[in-house]
């Protein structure tokens, strides 16, 4: 394992695997953590920011090119940038079993199922856990 392939791609691309590691990480922490208490929203204000930034970062990413220079993946992350508002005002407003559905389906899609993706030969996640 080597993490030379990450830090020598562009800028985008290190700061958009860390930020999606690190929502991985506090995703598991919320989702085993008691809910509704001041450490879980603190940290869910968190893990919303990292998602938002995992998001947002993909649009400078164009490694798959299938429309112009846009994948499919990116269509995963307009939807994660419109849902993650919906969920914390689901939140707000106490509408706990949605707000809930919502950010379990964001944390299965966005970071489990693409990232499983990340790690298909010839990608650079691919290189930094297997080699190249």
């Amino acid at each position: 394992m080597s993490l030379a392939p990450l830090l020598d791609a562009a800028p985008a691309i290190p700061l958009h695997a860390f930020a999606a590691m690190a929502a991985f990480a506090l995703g598991v922490v919320q989702f085993a953590a008691p809910k509704g208490t001041l450490p879980h929203r603190t940290i869910g204000w968190i893990w919303v920011a990292l998602m938002a930034l995992v998001a947002g970062s993909s649009f400078w990413i164009h490694q798959i090119r299938l429309i112009g220079p846009w994948s499919p993946i990116h269509l995963l992350s307009i939807f994660t940038l419109s849902m993650l508002p919906l969920a914390v005002w689901k939140a707000h407003t106490h509408q706990v079993r949605e707000h809930r559905r919502i950010m379990i389906f964001i944390f299965s899609g966005a970071l489990v199922i693409a990232g499983l993706f990340t790690i298909l030969p010839g990608r650079i996640m691919h290189q930094v856990l297997f080699g190249t």
